[in-house]
């Protein structure tokens, strides 16, 4: 859960969704080294709804595997659409998603002030408006 946490600081949301998802434990010398939650949402479509790296794992690549993970696991189940939503000011994972073949697709706004009970910063900036990413699977990326 402790994981989980970080990348979405609500334990009530995580807790909504979680029985609900295939959720993937990646792992190096027997430390959790990440997890991954994927849902189906809509017809022939796959949602990553939490993806988190633990700290002394980040900046290796790892988050890269698992999006491409998500990509071929949602294409083993014969989805169409991987998608996922992440905070307007998480720089890293736009840049990550991006690289990873995913495009913006719209912003859902004030996604994190209508649903979260305390105001949440990130970078030094009030975080206020989830940005959706999505890409056809397969997902085409940066190097193709």
């Amino acid at each position: 859960m402790q994981l989980l946490l970080s990348a979405d600081p609500s334990q009530a949301a995580i807790e909504a969704y979680i029985g609900k998802c295939e959720l993937h434990q990646f792992r190096a010398d027997n430390q959790l080294t990440g997890v991954l939650a994927l849902l189906p949402t809509r017809p022939e479509t796959m949602e990553i709804v939490n993806i988190a790296v633990a700290q002394d794992y980040q900046q290796q690549g790892l988050g890269t595997h698992m999006v491409r993970f998500a990509q071929q696991r949602a294409a083993q189940l014969g989805m169409k659409r991987l998608e996922v939503g992440t905070g307007s000011t998480s720089f890293a994972a736009l840049a990550l998603y991006q690289k990873c073949g995913l495009r913006m697709s719209w912003i859902d706004r004030d996604y994190f002030v209508d649903r979260y009970p305390e105001p949440l910063t990130e970078n030094g900036i009030p975080l206020r408006d989830m940005v959706r990413l999505s890409c056809p699977i397969p997902c085409a990326t940066l190097n193709e």
